[in-house]
């Protein structure tokens, strides 16, 4: 069960990322935002200011200090004051804006992201585990919003300080000052070089994240048969090797990160000791006013704080970037299936007449192992077809096809006399119901999952939808009757229960074309001839697909078509295809003289 990584983008495309920058990528996020990121960059610029104006009290207070001038001296500590509480009221609005700003951002990304994921084609999720789609959206999306919310406030409040305090010291002392500017290209030079490196671990380390995550979300899916199989120790390993291999990438980018910090720490520093030292020479020469060397020594520091903070901020920088790419990775990925610019309308009402011309289909994870193969077939408004044949013969491909989950290699599938590529999905989805082989049922109510089948059903259509499907007994017994929660994946139910939550949800849509996969698989005899009495019912006036291994569900089809190798090897009522002699007659030999023979 385990996963590698799932693969990133290529050198080239990295090459290029660096180069136009990764984050550039969320400016379509942060654009609908502007007023208030602008307001918060002017919060932001305005405590900068503030700050930029402590050294210069100082400064007053340290060259006045001998003066005996009480008044004055108490003025400014006045003003002191007065700055300090502007400069806290001015940095609390900034955290409010830049937060908020950052939510707000984050959560678009989140929605776009789950938007876009949420429509692509099985083909998609035949790539890539759904924990790792989640991790995505989790973990790297939390790493944006560090970023967002915080890093890049810092960052821009540090430049404006560097900046300033770097114009403040050059009126202060510009012999000084040249020698400070002389260490800034020395600090530079490995924040640029170890900064590269550290963007790259960033991916890695979110890559490996994403793919225990996919592991946990596989095995936790699961965690009946892999304690049934006793695999706990197999798949404890597994989620080990995962976890260690993310936190040996963490362990690097931290490494590597310190490694950065310490050398510009030292650097910046060892540069403020030596502007410190010949300063106090000048002061001593009379060059400079105490009260000046100490400004431009707290100006020194200011900057010196900021580079720091820059180096620091850079780090997290760069792993937003990978994490952004990985983000826009999903964002960009091409689905295979695609709808139309222009939607064909459908006839109204649709009728249901479903054609297969010519249709070939093999699944892209098999390209060389046709599914379909040349497939040609009418089905008439309203008519009850059943398809029967061997494991692997196309039969599910038929309906997933009908849904558009995958289109045709060639030949094409017409609703009423139109493609279905010229539909949008959504429009002749609406005109479909499905009953999967492996129903879905949601962790919430019985009510609510039946519901999912049309949301504005009301409670007693919902009531009368699980009658129709057998269901309504079981549900009532249940300890709060329909708002009962049902866990997650149905878990509180059998596997009969859960089909015919699936199936009153297919009742409930009332739709035009049915399509029954597998739907009384799971059924003991019973609920089986309650819920085909419902089916039978139900398809009388709507074109209906049956997936069947029980030929006892398909008996009273209007017609049988089977199956094998993906192509149609005969058609016919149940007596007509019994009294042919070929694998139908074969089947029904089986199931039911083998099977009378064994009761």
């Amino acid at each position: 069960m385990a996963r590698t990584p799932t693969p990133g983008p290529t050198q080239e495309e990295r090459k290029k990322s660096r180069k136009l920058g990764a984050l550039r990528a969320l400016v379509p996020f942060v654009h609908p935002y502007r007023p208030l990121m602008i307001a918060a960059i002017l919060a932001l610029m305005i405590t900068a200011m503030i700050s930029l104006t402590l050294p210069l009290a100082v400064r007053r207070v340290i060259d006045n200090f001998g003066s005996g001038e009480t008044e004055l001296l108490d003025q400014y500590f006045v003003a002191a004051l007065v700055i300090a509480a502007l400069l806290a009221l001015g940095t609390g609005l900034r955290y409010a804006l830049v937060t908020r700003f950052g939510e707000r951002v984050v959560a678009d990304i989140r929605k776009a992201v789950f938007d876009r994921v949420i429509g692509m084609s099985p083909e998609f999720y035949e790539k890539i585990m759904t924990g790792e789609v989640l991790s995505r959206i989790t973990t790297d999306t939390t790493v944006i919003l560090s970023v967002i919310g915080s890093s890049v406030s810092i960052a821009l409040r540090n430049l404006l300080i560097v900046t300033g305090g770097l114009v403040f010291m050059l009126l202060t002392s510009a012999k000084l000052a040249a020698m400070v500017l002389l260490i800034v290209p020395v600090v530079i030079v490995p924040i640029l070089i170890l900064g590269r490196r550290l963007r790259v671990m960033s991916r890695e380390n979110q890559d490996w994240i994403a793919a225990s995550s996919g592991n946990a979300s596989e095995s936790l899916g699961a965690v009946q048969t892999v304690q049934a199989f006793t695999n706990e120790t197999a798949s404890r390993a597994q989620f080990a090797r995962l976890t260690e291999s993310s936190y040996d990438a963490a362990q690097r980018r931290i490494k590597t990160r310190a490694v950065m910090t310490v050398i510009v720490i030292f650097l910046v520093f060892a540069g403020v000791v030596g502007v410190l030292w010949m300063g106090a020479r000048d002061v001593r020469a009379g060059d400079m006013t105490p009260g000046a060397l100490v400004q431009f020594v707290i100006y020194a520091v200011m900057v010196a704080g900021g580079v720091a903070a820059l180096s620091e901020i850079w780090g997290e920088l760069q792993r937003a970037a990978g994490a952004t790419e990985r983000l826009v990775e999903l964002l960009n990925t091409t689905d295979s299936v695609k709808d139309p610019v222009d939607s064909a309308a459908l006839p109204a009402p649709v009728a249901g007449r479903i054609a297969f011309e010519n249709v070939q289909f093999a699944y892209p994870a098999r390209p060389a192992a046709p599914a379909l193969n040349g497939i040609n077939l009418v089905i008439n408004p309203g008519e009850t077809i059943a398809f029967v044949g061997p494991s692997g013969a196309g039969k599910t491909t038929i309906i997933q096809l009908i849904l558009r989950f995958y289109d045709p290699s060639s030949g094409r599938i017409t609703l009423d006399g139109v493609d279905l590529r010229e539909v949008a999905r959504d429009v002749f989805r609406r005109s479909v119901a499905l009953v999967p082989q492996d129903p879905v049922i949601f962790a919430t109510s019985a009510r609510e999952n039946i519901r999912f089948g049309r949301p504005d059903a009301t409670d007693a259509e919902i009531v009368i939808a699980a009658k129709a499907a057998a269901a309504d007994t079981f549900i009532s017994e249940l300890p709060d009757g329909y708002d009962s929660y049902l866990g997650e994946r149905g878990v509180m139910l059998s596997g009969g229960q859960k089909q015919r939550i699936a199936i009153a949800r297919a009742i409930l849509r009332d739709a035009p074309v049915l399509l029954l996969d597998e739907a009384t698989s799971a059924l003991d005899a019973e609920s089986e001839r309650a819920v085909q009495a419902a089916v039978d019912k139900l398809s009388a006036d709507r074109t209906t697909l049956i997936v069947a291994h029980r030929l006892a569900t398909v008996k009273k089809a209007d017609r049988i078509v089977v199956m094998e190798a993906g192509q149609i090897i005969d058609t016919g009522t149940h007596d007509e295809l019994v009294s042919k002699g070929g694998l139908y007659a074969r089947l029904a030999r089986l199931q039911f003289t083998d099977g009378m023979a064994a009761e």
